[in-house]
């Protein structure tokens, strides 16, 4: 919401930017997806050593580890 109303401020202050950046906020969105996809994967791979690590703490009753 407070984007949202960021933009109408801008929109009423300087019209033409407030449309450049509605049009190239999907460009943009594009751009930053792979960037995305691979900080999951890094983090489910960081998860998957983690749990590998802690496992044998585990499974001699260290309780539920966080």
């Amino acid at each position: 919401m407070l984007g949202f109303l960021v933009w109408l401020l801008l929109l009423f202050l300087c019209w033409p930017i407030a449309l450049l950046a509605l049009v190239l906020y999907p460009v943009a969105w594009l751009v930053c997806l792979p960037f995305r996809l691979v900080g999951i994967g890094v983090e489910a791979v960081f998860a998957l050593l983690r749990s590998i690590v802690m496992l044998p703490a585990r499974v001699l009753g260290g309780g539920s580890v966080r």
